[in-house]
């Protein structure tokens, strides 16, 4: 394809991406496709000759749209928000034509270089301690990860090599496998499946700990536990707290959890994937309280910031933990620089990155803080006026503090009722939600998601569920 039709299609392309996004509402929330739909629509091999622009185009109707989850959509209530807009989708256009592989500065210096700057910009917005910033006193800095489940696993490895590092400085003969059999991490039994997948990839123990009624890690809880296991000789080293969980949007207590990491060595590290967003509005800035005690923080501006995935940002207080678990320096990849600013690479887990502070950089510039803020105070308005309905109605409940833009709710009664309200609401794919539980009380979440949903999709996404409801009401289940 030459600049010319690059052009021509490209202009088509964004046509048909502008459409689709402002007639989203029109469409189904949730696919309604069996398995191997899609087998039957397209050939088994691939073209010898060129396919025509214009067959293709005609295809991403026939072919792609039937099986697509539409997440953008108003409709759309599942999970949590993935982020999407203009601005972002802009950034992106030109991380794809400069199609550099930063892994190091001298692999694309502006590629390094706004990522640092970006990464202040963002922590100023959170109002992060200096210390994690690469501007602040100290050693510490951020990096754009993938995701958060990325990020939980790096600072968790790097917890495991310092704690190997100043094990053998009183151990010389001590082996990194014998050291491991002897680590234990901790999280909330409402942490994020990612948490104990990272403890699986590192191999250590991950031992979740209870939480209080509503679903916050306490630190007499924590407290006890490394008690517990010092006393067997275990050797406690890292905490994941988490603030936002994606059960129910609870909040571990960081103001109680930081003092007694600080108190017994252990790397307490905070996963806000979905709610740190949030913590550029004054209102919200409390709930992060406590991250001074941290080493290591985490959200996702790719869930609720605008900037599209992936982009999930990663704060430590010092960068050398990062550098010194994951340094491997081949001639190849040395340059005349090093040292003077971030080699990337090191402080990731795959060795290729692509430009992704560009969409940071453009959200930022185009969107603005005000108007971010003015975003995310729309969406826990929403999250309230949602809320307000459940309430209004004797046959529901809500099962969670609403703090955010997620709503939990669920059917007064055995937890059959609500397994059948969401299976019949999805069924019916006018809107889509997913469930959650929490100490045996099963309940259905509504997240809201799309960057353009208003009081009009909150209202019919309710009379969706009444409808449902009603028709449980009049047959309930035996």
């Amino acid at each position: 394809m030459e600049s010319d039709k690059f052009e021509e299609y490209g202009g088509e392309m964004l046509r048909y991406v502008t459409s689709y996004l402002d007639n989203i509402r029109s469409r189904r929330a949730f696919p309604d496709v069996e398995p191997g739909f899609m087998r039957g629509l397209i050939p088994d091999k691939a073209p010898d000759d060129p396919d025509s622009w214009q067959d293709l185009v005609k295809d991403i109707e026939r072919v792609i749209m039937p099986g697509v989850t539409h997440w953008q959509s108003p409709k759309f209530f599942a999970y949590f928000p993935t982020s999407s807009s203009y601005a972002s989708m802009l950034g992106d256009m030109l991380c794809n034509a400069i199609g550099c592989i930063g892994f190091t500065w001298a692999s694309c210096p502006s590629c390094t270089e706004l990522e640092v700057l970006m990464m202040d910009w963002l922590g100023k917005m959170l109002q992060l301690p200096d210390a994690f910033l690469f501007s602040g006193p100290g050693h510490g800095g951020g990096v754009i990860q993938g995701t958060a489940s990325e990020a939980t696993l790096m600072c968790l490895l790097s917890a495991r090599t310092l704690f190997y590092k100043r094990e053998r400085e009183k151990r010389a003969e001590l082996t990194m496998g014998q050291l491991v059999d002897s680590l234990v991490a901790y999280c909330s039994d409402q942490a994020h499946s990612s948490v104990e997948r990272a403890g699986l990839i590192g191999a250590v123990n991950m031992r979740k700990l209870e939480t209080d009624a509503k679903g916050s890690l306490r630190g007499d809880t924590l407290k006890k536990a490394i008690l517990e296991d010092k006393a067997k000789g275990l050797i406690p080293f890292f905490l994941c707290a988490t603030s936002g969980t994606t059960t129910s949007c609870a909040f571990d207590n960081l103001k109680e959890l930081g003092p007694v990491c600080e108190e017994h060595g252990v790397w307490m590290h905070i996963d806000a994937a979905y709610a740190g967003s949030a913590f550029i509005c004054p209102e919200f800035r409390p709930l992060l309280d406590g991250v001074e005690h941290a080493m290591s923080f985490n959200f996702n501006p790719h869930k609720w910031l605008k900037a599209m995935f992936d982009c999930s940002t990663l704060w430590v207080q010092n960068t050398d933990h990062l550098r010194y678990a994951f340094d491997v320096d081949p001639l190849y990849l040395k340059h005349e620089n090093q040292g003077v600013m971030p080699d990337f690479r090191h402080w990731q887990i795959p060795l290729g990155r692509r430009f992704r502070s560009l969409k940071l950089w453009f959200v930022l510039r185009l969107m603005g803080v005000k108007n971010l803020q003015q975003s995310i105070r729309k969406d826990v308005r929403l999250a309230h006026e949602f809320e307000t309905m459940v309430k209004s109605d004797p046959r529901f409940e809500i099962s969670a503090d609403v703090i955010m833009g997620l709503v939990c709710f669920r059917l007064k009664g055995p937890n059959e009722i609500s397994e059948r309200l969401l299976r019949d609401v999805n069924t019916g794919g006018q809107i889509h939600l997913v469930p959650s539980k929490m100490k045996d009380n099963y309940f259905l979440r509504l997240a809201i998601c799309a960057p353009d949903t208003n009081s009009d999709d909150v209202k019919y996404a309710w009379d969706v569920i009444k409808k449902a409801a009603d028709v449980i009401m009049k047959s309930p289940i035996a």
